[in-house]
């Protein structure tokens, strides 16, 4: 009988812990994300993953709206051409592209993104804005 009222409670809490994790579908549909193209200085790769891990990343989870950030080295193009003189690729992802333009204005994003502009060898990036379909 104890053991047939633990297994219960045990499926039961399961369902509730799954009940509670945010869906796939809830997360990702109908947000935005930003990529740009970036050129690191690889003498500054270490300065600006840094910045990026420690610093940047951790204030823009704290925005309503976010959902990811990522910073991607590019390994290799495998099929066409990589972006002229990028090795990285930020991407940024938010509920909606107001969300995203409220951190960008925020105090501690005007701080903060100019410190991984310094480890550019070019601000001459491109930024792209896609809607998550």
């Amino acid at each position: 009988m104890k053991r047939r009222s633990y297994l219960k409670k045990v499926a039961a809490a399961g369902v509730a812990a799954a009940a509670a994790i945010p869906s796939f579908a809830e997360t990702d549909s109908k947000s935005i994300q930003l990529h740009v193209d970036l050129s690191v200085d690889p003498a500054k790769e270490k300065e600006m993953l840094s910045i990026f891990h420690r610093q940047f990343s951790p204030a823009a989870a704290k925005q309503p709206g976010f959902i990811d950030a990522k910073m991607l080295k590019l390994r290799q193009a495998v099929q066409g051409s990589a972006p002229s003189g990028a090795n990285y690729r930020f991407v940024l992802q938010f509920h909606t592209e107001e969300q995203r333009q409220h951190w960008i204005a925020t105090p501690i994003h005007k701080k903060l993104w100019p410190t991984i502009e310094q480890t550019l060898t070019s601000k001459d990036y491109t930024v792209l804005l896609y809607d998550v379909a």
